[in-house]
């Protein structure tokens, strides 16, 4: 005999619907994202030429200093308007003096040295080589990271094209040797700069903004130090350098970072970080137009082979970079998946890093992330090749 409808037992209630993740459509920016897409590119491409204006009234140190300060006070305000705190612990707060110098002081330092020497389309362009330094380090620095052919053939065709935009085979003749080695140098501490972060700050509890904000006041401080004993105080403050600073540092450094974070969130890592492909081609632009830098043909097409190879070295990194839920994030749309909160460490211009793991740089919770971890740097091409597995505490 069945019992009566009223004593079997409820049907289950059925699941609450999850929470819309960070950046879904109730949250989202009013402005769309190709509009701030656009403008990223413009301020971030701009960069070297600001360099080199705020070289005409100060010394490169202050010209660093400034740009660090201004930077800083933007994220600053935003702290103080998200109501967020600052990280703790001694600990931490080394690892990210260490991560302030090798991704925001030394770079910074390095790249506005060389405008003094270099056009800023050569200094945009040299900045483009990081991923293939990265993907160099990781080779050797990174025993888990296997090479493909693909990668290793796009980190060949990406020298290839820094030989071309050198003018190789005429001796680089007419090429400042010193600024050039400068910039260089300067794309080679970003990747040197993401190992030490990645070996050192996985999982730490602390909000994107909460690190960069930190990260680049400690840059700021390391100037404060250093300026004086290698520098005087300029004669006068003549109004365009003045402007070229503070928009270096205001724009270029703190709102385009918040910029980012939105983009990142809204329309994904792939997406977000293709504005990066942009910046040698806006800098190339501005510096011919605006500041009457002579262009020879390899500049361009050897930027070109630079981007390529490039691309190829991330070619692994965007395959993975598909949600959790097998589709890649659909650009307007939310971020699927375990984790739609993108871990940022002060690496400007788009210098991603594809993490996968339990948990992203920065956060405490076991969720798998396919968010990436963006250092703050000069503008640069997002780096795949350091794709960081971090593990939850």
């Amino acid at each position: 005999m069945t019992a009566p409808a009223a004593a079997r037992s409820p049907a289950p209630a059925p699941a609450p619907a999850p929470a819309l993740p960070t950046g879904s459509a109730d949250r989202r920016p009013r402005l769309d994202w190709r509009v701030r897409f656009a403008a990223l590119s413009v301020v971030w491409g701009f960069s070297f030429l600001l360099i080199k204006v705020g070289n005409e009234g100060f010394a490169p140190l202050q010209v660093t200093f400034g740009r660090l300060f201004f930077g800083a006070a933007v994220l600053a305000a935003a702290m103080l308007i998200r109501r967020e705190r600052l990280p703790r612990g001694v600990r931490t707060w080394g690892h990210l003096a260490v991560a302030a110098f090798l991704l925001n002081s030394l770079p910074f330092s390095l790249f506005a040295y060389a405008g003094q020497a270099i056009p800023s389309t050569l200094s945009s362009i040299c900045n483009a080589t990081s991923p293939l330094w990265g993907m160099a380090l990781s080779l050797v620095a990174l025993s888990e990271d296997r090479p493909t052919r693909r990668r290793v053939a796009g980190l060949g065709i990406g020298f290839l094209g820094v030989l071309t935009v050198l003018g190789a085979w005429q001796g680089f003749s007419g090429l400042d040797a010193r600024g050039t080695a400068m910039a260089l140098l300067a794309a080679l501490c970003y990747p040197i700069g993401w190992i030490y972060v990645r070996r050192t700050l996985a999982g730490g509890g602390h909000s994107h903004l909460s690190l960069t904000t930190a990260q680049l006041a400690l840059a700021t401080g390391q100037l404060a130090v250093v300026t004086p004993l290698f520098t005087s105080a300029p004669h006068s403050l003549e109004p365009l350098p003045l402007l070229a600073v503070v928009a270096l540092g205001a724009l270029g450094t703190g709102f385009a970072l918040l910029l980012q974070y939105g983009l990142v969130d809204e329309v994904g890592p792939t997406t977000g970080q293709m504005v990066t492909y942009f910046i040698p081609v806006i800098a190339t632009a501005a510096g011919v137009t605006i500041l009457g830098e002579q262009l020879d043909w390899n500049t361009p097409v050897g930027a070109v082979i630079v981007l390529a190879g490039a691309a190829l070295t991330q070619s692994r990194a965007r395959a993975n970079s598909a949600t959790p839920g097998g589709g890649a994030p659909t650009p307007g749309g939310p971020i699927t998946g375990a984790s739609a909160d993108p871990r940022v460490l002060v690496a400007e211009p788009g210098a991603g890093l594809q993490t996968e793991g339990r948990a992203p740089l920065g956060a405490s919770t076991g969720a798998r992330s396919e968010s990436p971890a963006v250092l703050a740097g000069e503008p640069v091409v997002g780096n795949a090749a350091l794709r960081v597995d971090t593990k939850g505490s």
